[in-house]
């Protein structure tokens, strides 16, 4: 193949010097008509100074668009030869030049509409049975041109595939539903780009696309994808299409001024060749430090951008191009084609076939394709990528193929409707040199991409593959040099944060942050530097912590020096309560006693010996049964206590209130009587504390909040009514037991049991008044040292204000009276001895 097409390049370098007829190349007349618009040419004349709605011509030849279509034509032709795809059926084809205007697609795309065999369209309610010229169109190659031309199309339902739109806004199959293409969307595209910029370490860079629908998109995607990939974007900008403006100018110096304040390394650029070439020139002009420029296929095989002078002095130009193969016997088809159009006989019969149905009809395929020869186009031909478009009218054949009901050997003569290929291009694959292709939901093709590295050996460009992406990035980094030889650029703005800080993102830029560490129970995690997170409920961390550690669980425990000290005081309490009741059992039959209670004072003395006892329901790991259990046995000890200063103050409110009352109501305030009146108040008291249970007793809680560190262990109230019910019993005893006593009189030196159990009462108020309100209010381990410092203060009240000054008159005042009483007797008798003896002397 390479003797012949270099005999073919001799040639027609040879025969170039008189214009060919290429031009009329692109129409062919068939069964079935397949539209192609392709970029021809650039670089519009007249399109801003256009006062009427004349012709758009452009200037200069775009030498990819041609080879595009040549493809295209050759795809046909191989069809037309086939004996088993369309047997016996002739594809005609008509393509246009687009001339990288929305205007110039829309203009060429109206003859596809006409109706078969008019130069008319017509205008229907219904167009089931309408048959437009065209049964496909191939193109156009740029995503702004699509999203116009794909809503003209879509409305008639023809098939429209695309070889070079890669929007992801053309995913879009409720909007687009007849729109095809045969190249990964941008989605794809800017995926394989984060993943680049990650394997090399570069979080700081630029990003810069063509103010168009493919350079716009593709930027927004990048951007979108680039936060989730800890990419930081210091400078985003547009290149303007139009650089015939005067503003032009100053805007790609503008953009290159910014880009050298922000100091990155990297360049990632969404654009096609023309605006690439503006930027770059203007870069080399302004004396741009070398850069890392990542591209993708719009420029990347483009030789606008590798023609430009001193393109080496850029950097290092890295880019993803569609992984696509080759295709055999194209390069010989066009350099025969070549050879062909120099020949007359061939042009006329070309001509012949490329005349207009009718002269007003637009008849300008491609103005200056008559006036290059192959050695104009051979540079491109061994990079070009023509398989997508190659694919492209593949898809068409078999869909049609498939439509008419053909087999291997004939087609039947039926007639087909454009939108009746869409069924069969959706749902079934078809084959291409072996190679198996099938549309996706989106209408796309995802045939994954090759990581493309400008090599430079002198002034010869080398298209270098050193990667490929599919679903994941694979590089070979030795095949990469670098700019800066000795090892990679560098492009990041930020340091890095320790394990256990997180960064805190400051202003506008992802990487403008501060380390800070991360606070108590919340954790740094590998997969989210950005923030900390936090623990579970029965975990802690530490500040600045990379991990959580289980809490261990708190409460009130044996061994710590506050338990031991309450311990230790609840000792004395309680040995003082058992002197205090066996100096009461041995003067159980003095007149003190008696008068105090009597066996009553043993009964209250028990009582407070188990209230204090009590005390060790608080000290160690509680739970729900201990919670019921602490304020029951309270209630009670303390209900038992009170039952008995309730006795004594009735008989002394009787005695010096009511003694007229007094010996009917006594004897049943005395003796074995008093014990009901005590049973009484017990059995009321247990009523209560079996609502207590029904209503809501205390339970276990386990307080995650209390503590930074640890589970704290507390008993929480439930019903605080059924609380205040049980416990506001005793205090309503308490009540009437101040009432009964504090306005009680007695002789001054004389011991007044009333002002003993008015004080102890008062006492018992104060303290309750303490309590609730730290119990309500504390919710840690203090809780239950609380509790306990209640029952010892209130244990120590009762005992020292009503049981120890009697304690007090029976150890020490009591044995006074008898020793000062036996001593007046002596004095008496020895001194009625002295009378006696002096009566005798007499």
């Amino acid at each position: 193949m390479v003797p012949d097409l270099l005999l073919c390049l001799s040639f027609g370098y040879a025969a170039a010097l008189k214009p060919t007829c290429l031009s009329a190349q692109f129409r062919r007349p068939g069964d079935y008509i397949i539209g192609g618009l392709f970029p021809f040419g650039m670089d519009t004349i007249n399109l801003t100074a256009r006062s009427e709605p004349t012709l758009v011509v452009c200037e200069r030849l775009f030498v990819d668009g041609l080879i595009w279509a040549l493809g295209m034509k050759f795809a046909i032709d191989q069809i037309n030869n086939s004996t088993s795809l369309l047997p016996g059926v002739k594809l005609g084809y008509d393509i246009y030049d687009t001339c990288f205007e929305p205007l110039v697609a829309l203009q060429t795309s109206l003859p596809f509409l006409t109706r078969n065999g008019t130069s008319g369209i017509g205008v229907l309610c219904n167009y089931s049975d309408y048959q437009p010229r065209v049964t496909a169109v191939i193109g156009p190659h740029k995503s702004d041109l699509c999203l116009l031309t794909a809503k003209l199309f879509s409305f008639f339902l023809i098939p429209q595939v695309s070889y070079k739109a890669s929007s992801e806004k053309l995913s879009n199959t409720d909007l687009y539903p007849s729109f095809y293409r045969t190249v990964p969307s941008d989605k794809n595209l800017v995926e394989a780009v984060a993943l680049l910029l990650n394997k090399f370490g570069w979080n700081w860079i630029a990003t810069i696309a063509s103010d168009d629908e493919y350079g716009r998109g593709a930027q927004e995607l990048f951007l979108s994808t680039a936060g989730n990939h800890s990419i930081c974007i210091a400078f985003e900008g547009l290149i303007p299409t139009d650089l015939t403006d005067s503003k032009a100018k100053n805007q790609l110096e503008d953009t290159i001024k910014l880009i050298n304040k922000t100091k990155v390394n990297i360049i990632v650029l969404f654009a096609f060749s023309q605006p690439v070439q503006a930027l770059l020139e203007h870069s080399i002009s302004m004396g741009l430090s070398k850069k890392v420029w990542i591209g993708t296929e719009a420029w990347m095989l483009s030789n606008i951008a590798a023609s430009i002078p001193n393109i080496q002095s850029i950097g290092t130009v890295l880019g993803f191009i569609m992984k696509a193969g080759t295709v055999p016997g194209f390069q010989k088809y066009v350099a025969d084609l070549f050879t062909s159009v120099q020949q007359d006989k061939f042009c006329q019969e070309s001509r012949e076939f490329h005349h207009p149905m009718n002269s007003d009809m637009l008849d300008t395929h491609c103005r200056e394709c008559d006036l290059i020869s192959l050695q104009d186009v051979s540079s491109m031909l061994s990079r070009s990528l023509i398989q997508p478009v190659y694919v492209a009218v593949y898809s068409v054949a078999h869909a049609l193929h498939r439509a008419l009901g053909c087999t291997h050997r004939a087609c039947p003569k039926a007639s087909v409707r454009s939108w009746q290929l869409l069924h069969f291009m959706n749902t079934f694959p078809f084959k291409v040199n072996g190679q198996s292709f099938r549309f996706d939901q989106s209408h796309g093709t995802n045939t994954g991409y090759k990581l493309i590295f400008w090599s430079w050996n002198n002034s010869t460009l080398t298209y270098l593959p050193v990667g490929d992406y599919e679903e994941s990035l694979s590089i070979n980094k030795s095949q990469i040099q670098f700019y800066t030889a000795d090892q990679k650029p560098t492009s990041e703005c930020f340091r890095h944060c320790k394990p256990g800080q997180f960064r805190r993102i400051k202003g506008f830029h992802l990487c403008c942050y501060d380390c800070t560490d991360c606070p108590e129970n919340t954790f740094w995690s590998f997969k989210d530097s950005s923030a900390c997170t936090p623990c579970p409920e029965h975990q802690w961390a530490p500040g600045r912590s990379t991990r959580c550690y289980d809490r261990s669980e708190r409460y009130l425990f044996w061994n710590e020096p506050l338990a031991l000290a309450l311990l230790t005081l609840m000792s004395i309490t309680l040995s003082l309560i058992c002197l205090a009741a066996v100096l009461f059992l041995k003067n159980l039959e003095t007149p003190l006693v008696q008068a105090s209670g009597g066996e009553l004072n043993l009964f209250a003395l028990l009582m407070l010996t188990l209230l204090c006892l009590s005390c060790c329901l608080y000290i160690g790991k509680p739970t729900n049964d201990l919670c019921m259990i602490q304020q029951i046995v309270y209630a009670l000890c303390l209900n038992g206590c009170f039952s008995t200063f309730l006795i004594k103050s009735l008989e002394i409110t009787l005695v010096t209130e009511f003694p007229r009352c007094a010996p009917t109501f006594l004897r049943w305030l005395t003796q074995r009587r008093a014990w009901l009146l005590v049973a009484l108040c017990l059995l009321t008291e247990c009523l209560l504390c079996f609502c207590y249970l029904r209503l809501g007793p205390d339970y276990l809680v386990s307080d995650y909040k209390a503590l930074p560190t640890e589970i704290l262990l507390v008993c929480n109230t439930e019903s605080w009514f059924a609380f205040a019910l049980m416990h506001g019993y005793n205090g309503c005893l308490a009540f009437v037991c101040l009432l009964c006593t504090f306005m009680v009189q007695t002789a001054g030196k004389k011991y007044n049991i009333a002002r003993g159990i008015t004080f102890t009462i008062l006492i018992y108020f104060i303290i309750w008044i303490f309590f609730i309100a730290i119990f309500v209010t504390l919710k840690t381990v203090l809780r239950s040292v609380t509790q306990i410092g209640t029952i010892l203060t209130t244990c120590l009240g009762i005992l020292g204000i009503y049981y120890i000054p009697k304690c007090y008159i029976i150890l020490v005042l009591l044995p006074m009276q008898i020793l000062t009483h036996l001593c007046f007797m002596n004095m008496c008798l020895q001194k009625h001895g002295n009378k006696d003896k002096s009566h005798g002397n007499e």
